[in-house]
């Protein structure tokens, strides 16, 4: 398949490997009681990104990689919401809030393109 490549190569992959990180740091401070609501679902939501850009990579054929990116980006619009819901809960300071989404929109502009470039 691609010998001298890997997902672990792509920006986007390394983007969203960091921003699940940040996630869980940032998630780890909400009440306990969020604990297997709200807070895994975002967990799952970050987690999802990575995993369907590699998973995606393993496939064969385009087409089959391109619906593993829609996952991704599916994944990284509900990760978007469930932020926003977050903070208007006030688990989120406006601080952590703008931090996560404005990783969010940088990752999203990035599996944006790379969607663009592979439908090419």
């Amino acid at each position: 398949m691609k010998h001298n490549h890997t997902y672990r190569k792509l920006a986007v992959w390394q983007k969203s490997m960091d921003f699940v990180t940040k996630i869980y740091s940032k998630i780890n401070l909400f009440p306990q009681e969020e604990l297997y609501s709200l807070s895994s679902q975002i967990k799952r939501s970050a987690i999802s990104i990575p995993s369907n850009i590699a998973e995606g990579y393993g496939r064969n054929g385009t087409k089959d990689y391109l619906r593993f990116l829609n996952i991704s980006i599916s994944s990284l619009f509900e990760l978007q919401t469930q932020i926003e819901i977050a903070y208007n809960l006030k688990f989120l300071d406006k601080d952590s809030f703008e931090e996560l989404y404005d990783d969010s929109r940088e990752i999203e502009r990035m599996l944006s393109s790379f969607i663009s470039k592979i439908k090419q």
